[in-house]
């Protein structure tokens, strides 16, 4: 394994930070999460023009720069360094990948390259408060119980005149209120042979009502989606296995969400360690006391260790389980994303907390960006967590508590 990074992947993070710099301050940021969209639509539309950032790991053919996974996280980190208001997450982490492993060609002729250029946002909504259990993050539920069952609740599908109709609701969909096209996981078949799909469902279909909630973090704008027999298109066909192509994204997922963390620890640490060298008490600098220096240290050691985990994470994803087989993987690869997201959040929360504190009257402000940080660290961990399931889904892929011979 080479750990150096490419040229063309530093230019990538120089561009798109000077880019964030000039267009994405706390002012900026404040005026785009109270938009109805919660983004800056001129924004995204100058990081799909200028970076293409939505196609980074879209193959060219389908209109994106052909890059992996890799690429997809260390852009991740820059955004999430200035928690920027973009539909990024939702259209290029959940979404694109999904359209990529199982649509058909006409489905991936008709909406990669529109989500490479910006042209198109996209959400995945996954029923109940369960996305991390569907990606595999927390556990893995490998015949979908978390999509309803089957029985009443969940989002059902059914076969009607000339294609499918869903039913049921979904809340916390990122960007759910205002993505353009919706992957729904849905029930079919009834109780006794049920099994989760997707399906696809375009923002004016018939029987689709959307509204945006309040969530803790205003910077991850969630949506709750209603379908009332609502016309929906398959993504790809019957035979895909939905539930093993959602567990497969939950690698690019935990690896691109670490990374994010881990820009936005390292900034928020970054502007405490300013800020305490310049604040004054007993005639001196804060930051000259040998309490405060260690609890930084520790804390940017913490924040180091996560940044190189999520580096990992994001190689082994980009990797791929035939890549390792191949190759004879490292060992714990394949648990890699679980464990650098825990150890992202954990990284966080910590620099985000310390920000606070150190930052005295002024960091408990709503005026100060410092409760914008370690609100990202608390929502991220409600919607991907929590740390402690994250670690217990790697012990467990890794057979840690097994006893020998068993």
């Amino acid at each position: 394994m080479d750990a150096r990074f490419t040229d063309e992947q530093d230019e990538i993070r120089r561009t798109l930070r000077d880019l964030l710099d000039k267009r994405c301050g706390p002012q900026e940021l404040r005026a785009a999460v109270d938009t109805p969209a919660g983004h800056d639509r001129a924004l995204w539309t100058a990081l799909a023009g200028h970076l293409g950032l939505p196609g980074l790991a879209l193959p060219e053919n389908c209109g994106g720069v052909g890059g992996t996974v890799t690429e997809l996280a260390l852009a991740c980190e820059e955004t999430g360094r200035a928690l920027a208001p973009t539909p990024l997450l939702a259209t290029a982490v959940l979404a694109a990948p999904l359209l990529l492993a199982l649509g058909t060609g006409a489905q991936c002729a008709g909406f990669l390259p529109r989500i490479a250029s910006g042209d198109l946002t996209a959400a995945l909504a996954v029923p109940g408060p369960a996305l991390a259990t569907a990606l595999a993050l927390t556990g893995h539920d490998r015949r979908g119980q978390w999509a309803g069952g089957g029985r009443a609740g969940g989002v059902q599908a059914r076969r009607a005149e000339g294609g499918w109709q869903v039913y049921g609701q979904v809340d916390q969909v990122l960007d759910g209120h205002s993505a353009e096209l919706l992957l729904v996981a849905a029930h079919t078949g009834g109780f006794a042979r049920s099994r989760v799909l997707l399906f696809l469902v375009r923002e004016d279909a018939p029987g689709l009502t959307r509204v945006r909630q309040t969530a803790l973090d205003a910077t991850r704008p969630q949506g709750r989606i209603q379908l009332r027999d609502t016309p929906a298109e398959l993504l790809g066909d019957e035979a895909a296995d939905a539930l093993a192509a959602l567990a497969r994204l939950g690698d690019t997922a935990a690896a691109c969400l670490a990374a994010e963390a881990v820009g936005a620890a390292a900034r928020v640490l970054e502007r405490t360690v300013e800020y305490v060298g310049q604040r004054e008490q007993f005639g001196r600098p804060v930051g000259s006391f040998q309490a405060v220096k260690h609890r930084l240290a520790d804390a940017y050691v913490q924040v180091q260790a996560a940044r190189s985990a999520a580096y990992y994470a994001a190689w082994a994803a980009a990797a791929g389980a035939a890549a390792w087989a191949a190759a004879a993987p490292a060992p714990g690869a394949e648990t890699a994303g679980p464990l650098a997201l825990a150890q992202a959040l954990e990284a966080l929360r910590r620099a985000a907390a310390e920000g606070i504190q150190l930052h005295g009257g002024i960091g408990f402000t709503w005026e100060h960006e410092a409760h914008l940080y370690f609100k990202r660290a608390a929502g991220d961990e409600l919607l991907f967590g929590p740390v402690h399931r994250l670690r217990a889904q790697a012990a467990d892929a890794a057979h840690v508590f097994e006893e020998a011979g068993t």
